[in-house]
């Protein structure tokens, strides 16, 4: 009986299965189609059913097919870059769709802001930011080429066109005195955070001063610019407050890029480019350089050419002409970049692999190169239910740079037009029978460094309840530095009788090792119209660095000459190791009411070891304010403004870019040896009150978005005032030293105007023209500086003038009794000297400078190009023109020479020697005049090809040009230089392809 019942209930349960089956499958049902946008196929788009687990994507060809249930259900089709769009499904099976790219306005765009990211809507700081769009692709090794003309209140200038060289970034002016002109560390550079650890300022060479100038090497130089996302610049106090006493100078942030959700995704970019120097100044020929030095020996009352004049004297042909510049520094340099990424991701996880090489040869000929390889890689990951979150970032770096040891700029400039060959007819050196000083000879001579750099960061967050979460942000990065420079015998005319006994080999070892770690806590917190967002944490940093040197000379063979403990005469230099330790507490309150007014917090407590005892803890802290008006009820009904807010900032922020232990007594190794031992020398005085540069900042600010966010535009007065300077104290020459390091209470004011507007011209379904403009007025100023006038900073700075002047010699002219120049005698003592008469200031800062950049887009081409303007005074070639008729080559200007018939030539007459008026000249007003220029900077042309199936989803070839052309009247090689002898940045055209598979 009972196995009746239990048949009995198994045929009831599986005819109420069937039953319900019947009916589900009656209301299930398939939905497919294809989206696309602009009439092309769109992968990646994800269709969901609303209020549905059931989830499909696109595919290469745009397709999807889905299962839905339920009648009258709604399908939502999502992408990252368009807008979403929802269906209400009927009785359709098939539904195909078109999404619109979408507008970003000034509401949508997210911005880092280093601890914490805001919507740009909602910021009260400065923040300028350069998307992936306007870096990528570009023919540059860093990413401060791309960024040069594009942000409002940022200077950057390339320091050479040497590969792997420097950059000299100034965020709203100059803060602090300190210079690398007067001073081991520049106190001017911004702090570099990449990925969210903190990076030093760049490795400082040894031996490089004579290629790159000051010896810089950018710390940036290890990234690949096609592996950013975002760069952005923090500026103001309610921005940088936050980073106490590092920002200052303002905080440059790196985000590299990540997976994103999808399928899998391998790119190939690759790209071949030519780069050659450009210059701004016309030499003279052979017969007007021949003809120069005629008259030189005339006037110098000399018919008999000196045996040493072997330009003139018939030792060398008369008839030959060489453009030196296209023989030293003409020749072509090719770059190459090819980089292979690997990502994908799921809802939850994802990554992105990317291996990157890149590679520059030098147009100074020979095998000098610099390569760069790259391995990056980034993973992350959210839990199911959303509280916890995971993310690692990691970049490898690899990079070597073999170069000439001296820059042959200058050479190439001054050298006589009718010089001899550079080789003999054998491919030897041409010495010319020892009447020559080959040139070429330099290149014998080598210096070459290696830079291994491994950075890695690691976050990771949870929430603990509801909009409460416990963060952990760690990083570490690896440096280790070598360098080499190589002087071998055969750099020297055999008439010297060098031999590999007097080769000289030199290296320099240098390791860092930095690790980071900051706790954070957060909290938003919502109640009606009020809104709290609440951050708190701190930050632990730890550096050890570590330094020697060893020179060699004297070796039995050349082939020797990398082994220096083969060498005759070792010399082993300071083994020095530092530490730096820095820790802080930091915080910041955000509150919002209505969503229409917002007030900012930040504050952080910091201590250094870099500084003494009695000051080795300080705070900072900026309030930031800001009113949406455009949200008021009184401002809706304005058609036309769809966004405005004004903001305001007030706050300080410091800087301890000074060196490890500066405030110490220091000693260093003595040359000479007492009873065969080796003595000390003394090099610094403890001073026990050694503290940071403080510099106090106020910003106000309009933003508006006009016509539907179709044009945006922001205006901005900034005000920055730096004291506390560091410098030179002067002391008694009794006390054995001439200065002691000191904090001065000197300041310097910066204060300017940026304005900056960018708008959609046309948005039609084939044609967009996008446009965007920025210009900064900056005025800098000292404004005090104690005890100036009895100091020796008195014939450098003038209290009321900015802090880049420089004080000159005042030109009268060519005196045509003397037939030398006249100079102002201010003082009336008879005589030309410094400092009494050099009174004429003339300013080398820049009065406004900024960028217009255009996108147009026709189907499937792009088009995109880059003005960048600066309005400036320079040093210009007469600071650095050899005295007139001497064995130099000059530019054709210098053809306007005095004579009775030319009174008012601006060159006294040629001389066969050096002449101690024309070292005045240099330093007089002769030697500024306007460097104003228009560069364009960049020009791209892109064209996507339409691929409906087949192997890559996406194929991409484009054209790119850097430093294409110059307009300006700069008596100069190239007015964006700061620096005379070296390389000026190139002149570059590259072709790329980017395959997606």
């Amino acid at each position: 009986m009972k196995n009746s019942y239990y048949h009995i209930g198994g045929i009831f349960f599986g005819l109420m299965f069937t039953a319900v089956s019947i009916t589900t499958k009656a209301q299930t049902r398939t939905i497919s189609g294809t989206v696309t946008s602009s009439g092309k196929p769109l992968s990646g788009v994800v269709i969901s059913q609303e209020g549905s687990d059931q989830v499909t994507m696109t595919g290469n060809n745009g397709t999807y097919t889905l299962q839905v249930s339920a009648e009258n259900t709604i399908l939502l089709f999502r992408h990252p870059d368009y807008i979403e769009e929802k269906f209400k499904l009927t009785n359709q099976t098939v539904v195909n769709i078109s999404l619109e790219q979408k507008v970003k306005g000034i509401e949508e765009v997210i911005l880092n802001a280093g601890y914490y990211k805001v919507k740009d809507k909602e910021r009260t700081g400065s923040i300028a930011k350069v998307s992936a769009k306007d870096i990528e692709n570009q023919p540059v090794s860093n990413v401060l080429s791309a960024a040069q003309g594009r942000m409002g209140g940022v200077s950057i200038t390339q320091n050479s066109g040497t590969p792997g060289g420097g950059f000299d970034i100034q965020i709203r002016g100059r803060n602090s005195l300190r210079t690398r002109s007067n001073s081991v560390i520049d106190g001017n550079q911004p702090l570099y955070i990449i990925d969210g650890v903190p990076v030093g300022t760049g490795m400082s060479s040894s031996y490089a001063g004579s290629i790159l100038p000051n010896a810089d090497i950018n710390p940036l130089n290890s990234i690949n610019p096609n592996d950013i996302e975002s760069f952005e610049i923090l500026k103001d106090a309610d921005a940088t407050a936050i980073y106490g006493s590092r920002g200052a100078n303002g905080v440059v942030l790196v985000t590299t890029k990540k997976g994103k959700k999808g399928k899998v995704k391998l790119t190939l970019n690759s790209s071949y480019g030519l780069s050659h120097a450009i210059s701004n100044l016309k030499m003279m020929n052979t017969a007007q350089y021949l003809d120069m030095r005629k008259q030189a020996f005339a006037n110098s009352n000399i018919s008999v050419y000196p045996a040493n004049a072997y330009d003139i004297n018939g030792t060398w042909d008369p008839n030959r002409y060489t453009d030196w510049r296209k023989e030293l520094i003409g020749h072509y340099a090719a770059l190459s970049n090819t980089q292979l990424s690997l990502s994908g991701g799921s809802e939850n996880t994802n990554f992105l692999l990317s291996l990157g090489h890149n590679e520059q040869t030098t147009v100074f000929g020979r095998d000098f190169r610099y390569r760069t390889n790259t391995v990056s890689g980034n993973i992350s990951h959210r839990s199911a239910d959303r509280k916890f979150s995971f993310n690692s970032s990691n970049i490898f770096t690899a990079t070597d740079n073999n170069l000439i040891t001296s820059d042959a700029t200058r050479q190439s400039y001054i050298l006589a037009p009718n010089a001899p060959a550079l080789y003999d007819a054998e491919g030897n050196l041409n010495w010319e029978n020892n009447t020559f000083t080959n040139p070429a000879a330099a290149f014998e001579n080598s210096y070459s460094n290696n830079n291994l750099q491994f950075l890695n960061n690691i976050s990771m967050e949870y929430e603990v309840f509801e909009n409460f979460k416990l963060k952990l942000n760690g990083g570490l990065t690896y440096q280790t530095f070598e360098e080499w420079s190589l002087r071998p015998s055969t750099a020297y005319s055999p008439s010297a009788g060098a031999t590999p006994l007097n080769s000289m080999s030199s290296k320099s070892n240098q390791n860092r090792l930095s690790m980071v770690i900051e706790p954070q806590i957060s909290w938003m917190y919502r109640a009606g119209k009020h809104k709290f967002d609440i951050l708190v944490g701190g930050t632990y940093q730890r550096d050890v660095s570590d330094r020697g040197e060893i020179q060699g000379s004297g070796f039995e063979s050349n082939a020797f000459i990398y082994n220096i403990g083969a060498a005759i005469n070792k010399v082993v230099l300071d083994q020095i190791s530092t530490e730096y330790r820095y820790g802080a507490f930091f915080g910041r309150i955000n509150y919002q009411y209505d969503k229409k007014y917002i007030l900012n917090l930040t504050g952080r407590r910091d201590g250094s070891s870099r500084f003494g005892p009695n000051n080795k803890y300080a705070m900072f802290g900026a309030v930031g304010a800001a009113w949406l008006f455009s949200e008021e009820e009184f401002m809706k009904n304005i058609s036309w403004l769809s966004f405005g807010k004004l903001r305001g900032s007030y706050g300080s922020s410091g800087s301890d870019n000074i060196g490890d232990y500066q405030y110490l007594d220091t000693f260093a190794t003595a040359n000479l040896i007492y009873n065969g031992s080796t003595g000390l020398a003394p090099t610094k005085l403890y001073n026990p009150d050694f503290s940071w540069e403080r510099t106090i900042k106020t910003e106000a600010a309009l933003e508006l978005g006009l016509f539907n966010n179709r044009l945006n535009l922001i205006a901005a007065y900034y005000r920055n005032r730096s004291g506390n300077q560091l410098v030179g104290y002067q002391l008694s020459s009794v006390t054995g030293f001439s200065s002691v390091l000191a904090n001065l209470d000197a300041v310097i004011q910066n204060k300017g105007f940026e304005f900056e507007a960018s708008g959609e011209i046309i948005n039609k379904k084939n044609f967009s023209w996008k446009s965007s403009f920025n210009i900064t007025i900056p005025r800098n100023k000292l404004i005090s500086f104690p005890g100036l006038e009895g100091s020796s900073y008195a014939n450098t700075y003038v209290i009321g003038q900015p802090v880049n002047i420089v004080k000159l010699y005042q030109l009268q002219g060519v005196n045509p009794t003397t037939l030398v120049y006249d100079f102002t005698d201010f003082n009336g003592d008879g005589k030309i000297a410094s400092p009494d008469d050099r009174q004429v200031i003339r300013n080398l800062g820049q009065q406004f400078y900024g960028g217009l950049s255009n996108e147009l887009r026709y189907r499937n081409w792009n088009f995109s190009f880059l003005l960048q303007f600066v309005k400036q005074q320079s040093r210009n070639y007469n600071s650095a023109m050899s005295s007139p008729g001497i064995m130099a080559n000059l530019p054709v200007e210098a053809l306007n020479v005095w004579s009775p018939s030319n009174p008012n030539g601006l060159y006294m007459p040629y001389r066969s020697t050096s002449n101690s008026s024309h070292s005045l000249f240099q330093n007089s007003d002769a030697s500024v005049s306007d460097a104003s220029f228009i560069r364009l900077k960049n020009v791209q042309l892109t064209y996507n090809l339409s691929l409906d199936s087949g192997l890559f989803r996406e194929v991409k070839l484009y054209f790119q040009g850097q430093n294409l052309w110059t307009w300006t009247k700069f008596f100069g090689i190239d007015p964006e230089m700061t620096s005379f002898g070296f390389l000026p940045p190139l002149k570059t055209y590259s072709l790329g392809i980017q395959l997606t598979l």
